[in-house]
Formats: structure tokens, C-alpha cells, sequence
């Protein structure tokens, strides 16, 4: 809050795409050398999770590398994802030591092999490769290289990222603009120089409504009982759950927002409980979709899936009919590993080109969005209703 008094949030805006939270890496740096009892000296290395696995994997203290690659470094408050560089200048606004951040080098590339020692010597030897943010990752399995390619995980909340390709859009109300990566030298057969952006949409509640479901209100004992229960009935029979259990992530970034439910009546029972959650999911998800069309000026041609969730076939189709474009499930939900595997292999030369990983993800499951639009819009409609009466509860 002090920093969004200063007045210091276009600033923040404009040079790293993200906005004033504590989700982010430099206010928690902050509060660290401030507050902690973390020392500035010259030996202080800061970093990202990602920064510590790679060096502790390469010899910590002894001979770990300290690096990062510039899908994580723009989640940290401190780096200027126009001049791809860390910005001195948000360093500065933060308390945080430019000498302490580790290089930045391309998402694909060879960091250094893993060190003599480490998981009992069996993997001495074995080169790092890749270095890729968790969404980044799942974007990049799911084979969204091209400008306009779309996915979605549905993990505790959901999170929908939009390749940009090498061009980046001015700062958009309610969403990040992030980096999605960097193939460096490997970014054979590519347009541009390998270096694409993304637009994110952060949506706090998906799965760990389902556990609310479970665990607070012990309308189910497993978490895959859900879709069955919300497809015993046709329909929502006028109810809405809103999930604003910790506020509301995009495109509205409402922290006094709370959960909200409307629409009960005598006849309200346990299906349209679990209903109301996954219809959620679904309307969330096209609340962002709408917002990242408007920001990029092109439209989703369709959409990838992935995350815990997206099991549930009655999901995937209310997700189609929400936002109007076929819905494609891959082999296996676990993009990120992938993601992040196909980006070391094109490091190492595995494969040759983006065009040769795409031929490796054909989806397995298709859903297209029903050709009458008029029940979907109105269950939208009435949604916008609801998450309206949730807005601005908590004066926070």
C-alpha cells in the first residue's frame, strides 16, 4: 500500500506488466532485508525457486550457478520486460541489491551439468537445460507457440495465458503481461528472435473451491466425486456460486470481494452445490478470455486444458459453450512437465524446430462449443449479476 500511495504503480505497471501484490518476488525481498534479518552484503544471492533448485543441482556452495531465464525473472517486480534486462531503477524502489539477482539467460540453453554428489551421484553429469516458469511451461507442451494460441490450467485456481508472440501490448487493466520465453539460439523456425510474451489471467478459486466443497462443508468425500454430483442436473436451476473466498483475481483484482452465494431455494440441494462450483470455473475462465480478446485485439480461436479439473467432461463443455471455441484436453494434464521437458530437448537438440514438437501433441479429447449461444449467455449474464453483489464486501 505504501509503494500505491507513492504513486509508484504506473511505473511498475509499465516497465514489468504486473501490478502491486505481495504475490510477487521483490516486496517479499523487502520485507526480507528490512524486516528479517537478511544482511545486504556482497555474498547475498536473491533468487526464485527455480534459481535455488539450478544451483543447488550444480554445486551449491561449491560451484552452483546463480541464474534465471526471463519467464521467472518477470515475476519479480525487478525486471524491465521491454529491455529484457533487470531494472535498476525498480531495484532501487524496492531496497533490493541489482548485485544479488543471478544472470538471466534464454529459457533454452545449457546452464551447466548437474554436480558429483548430488541425489547420490546418479545424475552427475546430466546437463540442465531448461529453466521455464510453471505456466510458461504448460503454454509451451501445449504447443501454443503462435501468436493467439490459448490455454488453461485448472489447478487450486486457474490460470489462462495468451501468446503475444515477440510484440507487447500496453499495460491492460486486470491482467499481467509477462514473458513467456526466451529459446535463445534455439529458436530455429520461429518467427522473431524467439522471445515471446503472454498476457495472464490469475483466478484465485477452481480446485480449492472443490475442497471448500469437501472440507468446509462436507458435501462430498472426494474430490472426483464433484462431476458426477453436478451432473445429476441439467442445469443450475438459478443458482451461482461466486468464489471470492480470497478476494478476485482477474480481470477485476478485487481484494474486498468474498464468497457469494445466490439463487437458493427450498429445492436447492447437494448437486446444485457442486454444479454452481464447476459452472464457476467455467465463467471465470471466460471472464478472462473476454478481457485478454479485448487487450490483444484478436479473437481465441480455441482453447487448451490442462490441471487436476479439466478430468471432468462436464467442465470442458461448459467451458466451449462459455466461450464459444472447441476445447481441447491433451494425452496427460501434467503440460508443465512436458512443457519444460520439450524445451530442454530443443536445448540439446533433440528436436529441431517447433514445427517437429507440435506434431507431438495431439489432443485426446475434443469438446465443441454448442451452436445456440442463448442458454450460455444468459447463465453468464445472470453470473455477472452475482460476482457483482460479491464486489467491494471487505473494505480492505
Amino acid at each position: 500500500m505504501e509503494l500505491a500511495d507513492a504513486g509508484l504503480l504506473p511505473l511498475v505497471r509499465q516497465r514489468t506488466g504486473l501490478v502491486l501484490d505481495p504475490y510477487f518476488s521483490a516486496t517479499k525481498w523487502s520485507w526480507m532485508l528490512d524486516h528479517g534479518g537478511v544482511q545486504r552484503r556482497p555474498s547475498l544471492a536473491l533468487g526464485t525457486v527455480d534459481d535455488w533448485i539450478c544451483w543447488n543441482l550444480t554445486g551449491g556452495t561449491e560451484s552452483g550457478v546463480h541464474v534465471t531465464d526471463p519467464s521467472n525473472a518477470s515475476r519479480t517486480l525487478c525486471y524491465d520486460i521491454d529491455r529484457r534486462a533487470w531494472s535498476a531503477e525498480l531495484c532501487d524502489v524496492f531496497g533490493v541489491p541489482i548485485t544479488a539477482l543471478g544472470e538471466i539467460l534464454p529459457s533454452a540453453c545449457r546452464y551447466a551439468t548437474i554436480a558429483a554428489g548430488v541425489a547420490g551421484g546418479l545424475l552427475t553429469g546430466v546437463p540442465v537445460s531448461c529453466i521455464l516458469g510453471d505456466q510458461q511451461a504448460a503454454l509451451f507442451g501445449h504447443g501454443c507457440h503462435l501468436p493467439g494460441d490459448t490455454k488453461v490450467t485448472y489447478g487450486t485456481g486457474s490460470f489462462v495465458l495468451m501468446n503475444l508472440g515477440t510484440k507487447r501490448p500496453p499495460a491492460t487493466e486486470g491482467l499481467l503481461t509477462t514473458v513467456a520465453w526466451d529459446l535463445g539460439e534455439n529458436a530455429r523456425n520461429h518467427a522473431g528472435d524467439g522471445f515471446c510474451y503472454a498476457l495472464e489471467g490469475s483466478i484465485f478459486s477452481s480446485g480449492a473451491t472443490i475442497q471448500w466443497l469437501r472440507d468446509g462443508l462436507g458435501l462430498i468425500t472426494e474430490a472426483s466425486e464433484v462431476g458426477p454430483l453436478a451432473a445429476q442436473i441439467p442445469g443450475n436451476d438459478g443458482v451461482y456460486l461466486v468464489p471470492a473466498f480470497a478476494g478476485l483475481g482477474s480481470p477485476f483484482w478485487d481484494a474486498g470481494a468474498r464468497g457469494t452465494i445466490v439463487g437458493i431455494s427450498r429445492g436447492t440441494g447437494r448437486a446444485h452445490f457442486a454444479r454452481a462450483a464447476v459452472e464457476a470455473m467455467a465463467y471465470q475462465c471466460r471472464d478472462v478470455v473476454e478481457a485478454m480478446t479485448l487487450a490483444a485485439g484478436q479473437p481465441v480461436v480455441q482453447l487448451h486444458a490442462d490441471g487436476g479439473a479439466s478430468v471432468m467432461d462436464l467442465l470442458l463443455q461448459l467451458q466451449a459453450d462459455q466461450c464459444g471455441v472447441r476445447v481441447l484436453r491433451p494425452h496427460t494434464t501434467e503440460e508443465t512437465s512436458i512443457g519444460a521437458a520439450m524445451m530442454a530437448g530443443l536445448a540439446e537438440g533433440v528436436w529441431s524446430s517447433l514445427e517437429e514438437l507440435r506434431t507431438l501433441t495431439a489432443a485426446a479429447d475434443v469438446f465443441e462449443a454448442t451452436p445456440r449461444r442463448g442458454r450460455p449467455d444468459t447463465d453468464y449474464a445472470a453470473w455477472r449479476t452475482a460476482l457483482e453483489r460479491s464486489r467491494r464486501w471487505d473494505p480492505v
